[in-house]
């Protein structure tokens, strides 16, 4: 048996908050809107600190939540198709997402969102997925 080891560790990037914080920053300069403003900020705010993705040798880890914490966990051999996305406003900051496309019932589609260096942990990804498959001789395949 192989052993597991660490391989990258991320959390997304409050960027991702940017319009929220705007706009609620906004209504908070209304003395009427100000408390729930504040709330909505430091919620959104957490929510993202709170968020973390632990990449493995053999799997994908994503931690989350502010109160109640979970845990989901993707195996890397499941993991059909790797996506590598970068909206106009993620690349202004050097950021982008990698999308992970897997036979997984319970998370068939996990997003690393607003991650540095995404193209390249994308590509680790794939590696890790096409070596995971080849010591569990997992094989896709596919019918028209």
């Amino acid at each position: 048996m192989v052993e597991e080891s660490f391989l990258w560790s991320g959390t997304p990037s409050q960027v991702t908050n940017m319009g929220p914080f705007i706009v609620w920053g906004v209504l908070a300069c209304t003395l009427i809107l100000a408390p729930v403003s504040v709330g909505v900020i430091l919620w959104k705010y957490l929510v993202v600190k709170n968020r973390k993705y632990d990449l493995t040798s053999q799997r994908l880890k994503t931690h989350s939540g502010v109160l109640s914490k979970k845990t989901d966990e993707l195996e890397l051999y499941r993991v059909k198709d790797t996506q590598f996305d970068q909206p106009f406003f993620l690349r202004l900051f050097g950021l982008g997402n990698v999308l992970l496309m897997s036979t997984d019932v319970s998370t068939p589609v996990v997003k690393i969102e607003a991650v540095k260096n995404a193209q390249a942990l994308r590509e680790q990804i794939r590696n890790m997925v096409e070596e995971r498959r080849d010591l569990k001789r997992v094989r896709n395949v596919e019918m028209e």
